[in-house]
């Protein structure tokens, strides 16, 4: 409700605010909202932003469908907003570097530092950026009395092994910003009696350094080949994306810290650890990103909450930090 939601009201409401105050730019102020952030329907997340960044091909929206086998497309043209094609689609899309001057993010923390320490604002200086991808484990099954021990290639121990592995090696890495999931789960025959046949996990393994999260990544993929050697079972790695992680641009930083010192907010600054679309705005202009706290650090959970309080310190901010980037075409000082 929160997650998504307070960055799109939030920067009209931030808009409208300005208005009111009277407030006149130098450079004109736009509200971007963009589609599939989340990696729900396609399979990949933040296709609105890559699309705009160019970093989307057309090649890969041909081969993605929904779970109703529908493609991207026809999804778009369905919501008025589609192409002739893929191709056109992103055509339509795509924005050149330096055409934007700055862009900046509200948005939740989705984590529980703010709230934790009893601070306001989160000024956000780099991105953490995941590698995902699909292991597929595939074993001979059987019956769980029959089959013997010494005769069983068991998927699922396969990946067990992998899953500990990435926990292991995220924790070898020394890192606080390493961090690694294996969060979802496919077992086939997936009933008590028998000895499974196949295991799909799905990893995310996310950090701001590329290095040493790709470091880590790759000791994975070699785990994953070792253990398949070891148990006698076959396997496939699917990458669903590798996307490096970016780092705020200092006059978006210092101008949100501007904006906070203006407004007497408490505030950090700290790393996203979860990946917007900022993530790929930053790859054609100065970007940056404003956190308020968020209930316990819940987020994608039916309880996510933030107070109107702190949305309004977040909208405040916002506004600011806006007025600060485009500059004023009339008196210096904006009050909201």
């Amino acid at each position: 409700m929160y997650d998504g939601t307070l960055g799109v009201l939030g920067a009209i409401a931030a808009v409208k605010g300005l208005q009111k105050a009277d407030f006149k730019p130098k450079r004109p102020i736009e509200v971007l909202f963009f589609t599939s952030e989340e990696p729900t329907r396609f399979g990949f997340g933040c296709i609105g932003s890559r699309g705009m960044a160019g970093t989307l091909t057309a090649q890969l929206l041909d081969e993605k469908l929904d779970e109703n086998a529908t493609s991207f497309k026809d999804a778009a043209t369905a919501v008025k907003y589609g192409g002739n094609s893929h191709q056109d689609i992103l055509a339509q899309t795509k924005v050149s570097h330096g055409k934007i001057s700055a862009f900046v993010e509200l948005h939740i923390e989705q984590g529980p530092l703010l709230e934790r320490e009893g601070l306001q604002i989160g000024v956000v200086t780099a991105i953490a950026a995941p590698a995902s991808f699909r292991v597929q484990f595939n074993g001979d099954g059987g019956h769980a009395g029959a089959l013997l021990m010494p005769d069983r290639h068991d998927p699922v121990l396969a990946a067990a092994e992998v899953a500990l592995h990435v926990e292991k090696e995220v924790k070898a890495a020394g890192a606080r910003d390493t961090v690694g999931t294996t969060g979802a789960w496919h077992v086939l025959s997936n009933n008590i009696n028998s000895v499974p046949r196949e295991a799909r996990i799905e990893i995310d393994i996310r950090d701001i350094d590329l290095a040493r999260r790709d470091g880590v990544v790759q000791s994975v993929l070699d785990k994953v080949k070792a253990v398949a050697e070891e148990r006698g079972v076959s396997c496939w790695v699917d990458m669903i994306n590798q996307d490096p992680p970016a780092t705020s641009a200092h006059q978006v930083v210092n101008a949100v810290l501007s904006a906070t010192k203006q407004l007497g907010l408490s505030h950090k600054q700290m790393v996203s650890r979860a990946y917007h679309d900022s993530l790929f705005m930053a790859q054609i202009a100065p970007a940056g990103m404003i956190f308020i706290p968020c209930r316990n650090g819940w987020s994608h959970r039916p309880d996510e909450f933030s107070s109107a309080a702190d949305i309004e310190n977040g909208v405040k901010t916002l506004a600011l930090t806006l007025a600060e980037l485009a500059g004023s075409a009339g008196p210096d000082k904006t009050e909201l």
